[in-house]
């Protein structure tokens, strides 16, 4: 068995982001043709599609603004003039801010990650699913966080917004399974990614430490699991959570 992906469209949210990189690079890897979401780094983006490209896949860049809905809708017609109707949606982009506590976080950083993690979810759902739909067959996986369990100091804002993220998508699941579309999400705990291999600070052991596997993944872990879900071998898994944290956090029954 193989993660094939070929003749698969994906389009990837924050494409030129730590993750999102790695998971363009992993569909395409797989035999997708990826749509690159950027918001401000077109440089980026335009170099990951050339990398994209030269494998011999179909790679288009476009700028939205995920928290727009006329922005994404655009987005939507750009990449399906572009490339054809998508099949595999990635909701990786999220708006950065600066954590503290909840008494102290400013209530623009609340609304931020609302708009990023909540609406974002909803605007790609009423773009991209019913050219799915009608095609009887998608994925839509949503980047949430470890953190959406832990709830630790100073999370509140982003917490928030995850767990609200978490809720659209079990419920969507729900309304577009029986048209043979998957929603799930992954969770990725604190990965190892480009920024760490260049500052040199892989290694954490007080958050080691909690971890059952003793270390930190890496931003291939997310991608890896990400082009599983988005193979035809997670054809019957749906509204699922999965943290790829090596076992940080663990789901209850």
């Amino acid at each position: 068995m193989a993660l094939n992906l070929t003749g698969r469209i994906a389009l990837v949210t924050g494409a030129t982001g730590e993750l999102g990189r790695v998971m363009a690079r992993t569909l395409a890897a797989c035999g997708a043709d990826v749509a690159i979401h950027y918001n401000s780094n077109e440089a980026k983006a335009s170099e990951l599609q050339a990398e994209i490209t030269a494998t011999g896949r179909r790679a288009v860049i476009v700028k939205a603004d995920i928290t727009n809905q006329a922005s994404v809708l655009a987005m939507k017609d750009t990449v399906t003039s572009a490339l054809g109707d998508v099949d595999i949606v990635v909701a990786n982009a999220v708006i950065q801010y600066d954590w503290t506590s909840v008494l102290e976080q400013s209530p623009e950083d609340y609304r931020s990650q609302f708009e990023s993690c909540v609406m974002q979810s909803v605007y790609l759902a009423k773009a991209f699913a019913p050219a799915m739909i009608e095609k009887k067959a998608g994925r839509f996986i949503g980047i949430n966080t470890e953190c959406s369990m832990q709830n630790f100091e100073s999370q509140s804002a982003y917490v928030s917004g995850k767990r609200g993220m978490d809720g659209v998508y079990r419920v969507l699941a729900k309304e577009i399974g029986k048209h043979q579309i998957t929603v799930n999400q992954v969770a990725p705990g604190w990965t190892i990614s480009d920024i760490d291999r260049a500052n040199g600070t892989e290694r954490n052991e007080g958050y080691e430490k909690s971890v059952a596997l003793k270390r930190r993944g890496t931003d291939q872990d997310i991608a890896n699991t990400v082009a599983f879900l988005a193979s035809d071998l997670a054809g019957f898994i749906t509204g699922a959570y999965i943290p790829v944290c090596g076992g940080n956090v663990m789901p209850s029954i």
